[in-house]
């Protein structure tokens, strides 16, 4: 089996880590604001390994994406909340940061592989 690519070993760490800290939520906490937490970050990691493995990886690149900002909103606020401490919201803004890189890195290697360039924005996407 070939090693799994960095990004994914990266992400599971970091997944692993949120769902630690969601274990230490207050109970209602964890049921409300802890399970989307964790369900992200689980829903991220599903969609690296798939493309890690299929042939049309940008769909699901693109998903990682987008789901990755929006781990970026509720972490920011589980930190407004104090669900998070200043260091840990720190150091969660730098692994989500560095792994957005590298998904988009991923993609834009996909899309040049596929002879894609770039999906078009909204923008361009609108003009005939």
């Amino acid at each position: 089996m070939p090693e799994p690519p960095i990004l994914l070993a990266k992400w599971y760490d970091y997944a692993k880590w949120i769902v630690e800290r969601v274990d230490s939520f207050s109970k209602n906490q964890r049921f409300i604001f802890g399970q989307r937490l964790a369900a992200h970050a689980l829903d991220i990691m599903e969609l690296l390994v798939e493309a890690a493995y299929a042939r049309d990886k940008a769909a699901l690149l693109h998903t990682a994406n987008r789901k990755i900002e929006m781990l970026r909103w509720l972490v920011r606020m589980a930190k407004d909340r104090t669900l998070f401490t200043a260091r840990q919201y720190e150091f969660s803004c730098e692994k989500l940061e560095e792994c957005g890189r590298m998904t988009g890195g991923w993609l834009k290697s996909t899309q040049k592989k596929m002879g894609m360039g770039g999906l078009p924005g909204p923008a361009e996407a609108a003009t005939p």
